[in-house]
């Protein structure tokens, strides 16, 4: 049976490689815009964990899987041997989650988390593909009601976000349209902030 899309289908393998290419694409101009405001919150974190503090992080959907994903290589290990590090993911505790969203609204998921376990000069790692998640908005500012950093994931244009920061805190915005493709470069940021902290609290033991 002629299928009245066939007309117009990609062929399997060129999707594939179109995706490679606008990946490789991607991560080209954001290694031309972004290293030195990912050193810049390496040292943040580093230095937070240095004075005893710890790291909180949170996001919806793929980005709250990365912000679970830079909290287990914290909690754990990224590559190295070393002592394990305090980092919580505001994005796992289901009971927590859905009696607030149930009690009160979604969009305090992670402010309420942060005012009771946020303290002065912990870190937010706050991370949102549009910037406009209003409970990640919620979590920066309840974030600077605790006295805390913040280094904020975006993409697109920034979104909501950036107009919220302090000037101590940190964007990290990958300027690209499509989810997907943010995501994967957030994954990469994620890698080098945990390979930072690494290399600044306990040197190169490759």
């Amino acid at each position: 049976m002629h299928s009245p899309h066939s007309d117009i289908t990609m062929n399997p393998l060129d999707i594939v490689n179109q995706h490679f290419n606008e990946s490789i694409q991607v991560k080209i101009e954001a290694a031309e815009t972004l290293p030195e405001s990912i050193a810049k919150a390496g040292c943040l974190l580093a230095q937070c964990l240095l004075e005893g503090h710890k790291i909180l992080t949170c996001g919806n959907g793929g980005s709250a899987a990365d912000a679970q994903h830079f909290s287990s290589e914290l909690l754990n290990r990224l590559e190295q041997e070393r002592p394990n590090l305090p980092c919580i993911a505001l994005t796992t505790d289901s009971s927590t989650l859905t009696s607030i969203a149930n009690d009160y609204a979604y969009s305090e998921i992670f402010s309420r988390q942060i005012r009771a376990l946020g303290q002065a000069n912990d870190v937010l790692l706050a991370l949102s593909t549009s910037g406009n998640s209003v409970n990640v908005l919620k979590a920066i500012e309840a974030a600077h009601q605790r006295d805390m950093h913040v280094i904020a994931l975006t993409g697109k244009n920034g979104g909501k976000i950036p107009a919220i920061l302090k000037p101590q805190d940190i964007e990290i915005r990958v300027s690209h349209q499509r989810t997907m493709r943010i995501q994967e470069v957030h994954e990469l940021i994620i890698h080098c902030l945990c390979d930072l902290i690494d290399q600044q609290l306990f040197g190169d033991n490759s």
